[in-house]
């Protein structure tokens, strides 16, 4: 029973960083209907200038954290700025699907120029002893994960319903012609959920780094299994994109202890090959309806 507590509360905290960078796949299709492919490079870059800024300068761990997050929206905005905004503006269907994948691996090479192809450890800001809570050791890290993607996702959500600029984002993710019509920028509001897509991205890679190897490889597994999990939530539904992250993360964790580490990104891909055969709009998303 130990052991399973112990598996749970590891797959938990592993899920919280799959539903971060999922919810980021969450902001940019709720404002423009398109996904930015390079969310898990967003990710990656994110945690190699927070190593950077507390290796090579010295920087505190909670106070490199804020640089990174506007270095995270810095480089949203310049993703929907010459990858997507060109592909929405001429009506592509496709072509920032491919500008987004483009740029991805633009970032990955420069990384690997960069920092190297070689995986860097992370300093950990909190105690490597374990806590022992129901019988199971949970690491510091793993608490500060859950509780930084938690946080995260309850300050955009405030943000969208107390502030102006939030309600303008629902209203463009309403109905975006109509936010047009009332006097909404809705180009502007489509850059800023790239911007803030990419943050909670780079914030999820400076949280996981210390729990793993940092290096420029270490965003793709990330960003696809992050989309896995915005598919089998629901990419409408943000309770969704949670209970879909702890989801994978528990069946991953458990799966490797189990039946064997090789199998254990099974579960989560055959979860995700059910969800699109039975609900495409994910277990707890709805269904769009168009009017012709």
């Amino acid at each position: 029973m130990a052991i399973l507590t112990q598996l749970v509360f590891s797959g938990i905290a592993l899920g919280m960083i799959y539903a971060v960078i999922a919810f980021g796949y969450q902001l940019t299709f709720a404002t423009s209907d398109t996904l930015n492919f390079g969310q898990g490079d967003a990710l990656m870059l994110g945690a190699l200038v927070g190593l950077t800024l507390v290796t090579q300068l010295g920087m505190n761990y909670w106070l490199m954290i804020p640089l990174v997050c506007v270095f995270g929206a810095f480089q949203g905005a310049l993703v929907e700025r010459i990858g997507v905004r060109p592909a929405i503006k001429i009506k592509s269907e496709f072509g920032w699907i491919m500008s987004t994948i483009a740029l991805g691996i633009i970032f990955k090479n420069v990384a690997e120029n960069v920092w190297g192809r070689d995986d860097l450890r992370f300093p950990s800001p909190l105690p490597e002893a374990p806590l022992h809570f129901l019988g199971a050791n949970v690491l510091p890290m793993e608490i500060l994960v859950v509780v930084g993607a938690v946080g995260m996702m309850l300050a955009v959500e405030v943000f969208n319903r107390r502030s102006i600029y939030g309600k303008a984002v629902v209203a463009t993710f309403n109905d975006r012609d109509a936010a047009k019509l009332m006097g909404i920028n809705t180009g502007l509001v489509i850059t800023f959920s790239y911007a803030l897509s990419s943050l909670s991205a780079a914030f999820a890679g400076v949280l996981i780094a210390p729990l793993t190897l940092t290096g420029a490889t270490m965003g793709a597994v990330l960003g696809l299994k992050a989309f896995a999990v915005a598919i089998i939530g629901g990419l409408t539904s943000g309770m969704g994109i949670i209970l879909g992250g702890i989801i994978l993360g528990v069946a991953e964790t458990t799966t490797g202890f189990y039946i064997s580490t090789g199998y254990k990104d099974v579960p989560g891909l055959v979860l995700l090959l059910i969800v699109l055969a039975v609900k495409p709009a994910g277990l707890f998303g709805k269904t769009a309806i168009k009017k012709v």
